[in-house]
């Protein structure tokens, strides 16, 4: 038993990537594929659910063989995924009825706009915990069930299935024999209360969609089914499933009150324990699950930023000014602060605590002084100053955290790190893995088959390799926020 190993997919908004782990969740080996992401229309966003299938499945054999395990020492599997992605496909055959709509997709605005003016989003919020955003599955699935010739009468027969990534995966996976998900990706779609951890019969009927359409939901670490796929062992038990951010968050061990993690990915997610109890923001952050696990909830307080990541790709594929992402440091570092241009790449719009859909990407501040250095630089600066924004909203709602764990790709960035704790004024911790979502969804599947005892021997594990103490001065501080403050204002309300 000692040479098997845990598979961790992770399956994110750009790319798919597999992940070996040893039973002491070291990982062993990886490999990584993008996909394409495709642009229908100003503001819409999509997504071929065969690609990241195909992906999925190149990935965990490629990894598979890098590591030279056979697929049948796989233990188990876990699974982390973009949330909110949504999916629609006939039960009988398996495949969609039309390309996913993605979290980024912003074409239910307006129809989310007329729920606003008709008095509903109180009860969004106080059901689920999420604003009336086009960011969430359920008007993303209602626009499927209405636009896709058919789908709407085929559903009501009980002949479709929806799903998010997390769901659609484990369907393929388990050969159509496992419609599930787990808790904290049905908290993202908008129509499950968070509170009674039900499918909302209310929501689905403000919604229009049948309940036939939905998942069983299970928590974090279950047996949600097994492999019956060529490419792995028949019989491998799918033991963990979590939506990235919350997977995030535990493999960052953010098991206590007010522990704090921000995942810098596509976007930027920043969430806060808050326990047993389901903070309600007044300050338009989200209120959701941040993990099921053995008996009990645990809530969490998020913020959600849209593009932080994805600012880099736009610098090096649309505009070309970098050739990777890595450089921006180098080229931050040669630049220094900026502090007379400001980037604000709301290009789906800005998330909290704004919450504007129509809001769209600006440069202010350009002189013919402006370089290419200095746009780069702007751009790492802007993604810390929508980080800061949402440090100040939690901390209006009550939570002040000591310490901002960071992760994802951008926390390989000494750089960005050293100017974010700047902005924050607030320690920002780095551990050892940066990979703190694929991490998780590891750890959960080694939770359910009981190569990890408990939470609390993944505390134990965890390990921080720096920390990045403010160095600002208040000054320097006021001053780029209210450029930033101006800059965003400049873009809200857009049409």
């Amino acid at each position: 038993m000692n040479d098997r190993v845990i598979l961790a997919i992770d399956q994110g908004t750009s790319s798919s990537r597999a992940v070996v782990f040893d039973r002491t969740l070291e990982p062993i080996e990886s490999a990584q594929q993008e996909f394409a992401q495709i642009y229908p229309s100003s503001g819409w966003v999509e997504h071929d659910p065969e690609a990241i299938w195909a992906s999925v499945t190149a990935v965990t054999s490629e990894a598979l063989a890098k590591a030279r395990v056979e697929p049948a020492a796989v233990t188990a599997i876990g699974i982390t995924n973009q949330r909110e992605t949504t999916v629609l496909w006939d039960r009988k055959t398996g495949r969609p009825l039309a390309n996913a709509i993605v979290w980024q997709d912003r074409r239910t605005a307006k129809y989310c706009e007329s729920l606003r003016r008709e008095g509903y989003e109180k009860k969004v919020i106080d059901k689920t915990g999420l604003r009336l955003d086009p960011y969430f599955s359920a008007t993303k699935l209602k626009w499927l069930l209405d636009h896709v010739e058919g789908a709407r009468e085929r559903a009501s027969r009980g002949e479709l299935a929806f799903g998010t990534i997390d769901t659609f995966l484990v369907w393929r996976l388990s050969a159509g024999h496992a419609h599930v998900t787990d808790a904290t990706n049905a908290s993202r779609t908008m129509l499950y209360n968070i509170h009674e951890r039900c499918w909302d019969d209310e929501l689905l009927r403000l919604f229009d969609i049948p309940k036939a359409l939905l998942p069983e939901v299970r928590p974090c670490a279950s047996d949600f089914a097994e492999t019956r796929v060529e490419f792995l062992q028949d019989g491998t038990p799918i033991g963990g499933i979590a939506g990235d951010q919350q997977a995030a968050l535990i493999g960052q061990a953010g098991f206590e009150h007010g522990m704090t993690k921000s995942t810098y990915g596509t976007g930027c997610f920043m969430i806060a324990n808050t326990g047993g109890e389901a903070l309600k923001s007044g300050n338009q952050l989200l209120t959701t699950i941040a993990s099921d696990l053995d008996g009990q909830v645990t809530y969490g307080l998020e913020g959600s930023v849209f593009v932080a990541g994805s600012a880099m790709q736009w610098l090096r594929d649309e505009l070309r000014m970098i050739e990777t992402a890595p450089e921006s440091e180098a080229i931050a570092r040669a630049t220094g602060i900026v502090d007379d241009v400001y980037v604000v790449p709301a290009f789906a719009g800005l998330g909290a605590p704004y919450w504007d859909p129509h809001a769209r990407g600006a440069i202010v501040g350009l002189s013919r002084g402006s370089s290419r250095e200095t746009i780069v630089t702007a751009t790492l600066q802007a993604i810390a100053f929508q980080t800061h924004d949402l440090v100040v909203a939690m901390r209006e709602d009550g939570i002040s955290p000591a310490v901002v764990r960071v992760d994802g790709g951008m926390a390989a960035n000494d750089w960005f790190l050293e100017f974010l704790a700047g902005v924050l004024d607030t320690p920002v911790e780095r551990p050892v893995n940066i990979e703190s979502t694929v991490l998780g969804a590891a750890s959960l599947a080694a939770l359910q088959v009981g190569v990890i005892e408990g939470i609390e021997h993944l505390a134990e594990r965890w390990q921080s390799e720096r920390v990045f103490t403010p160095a600002m001065t208040s000054d320097v501080r006021g001053q780029l926020l209210a450029g930033w403050s101006d800059a965003v204002s400049r873009t809200r309300g857009a049409r």
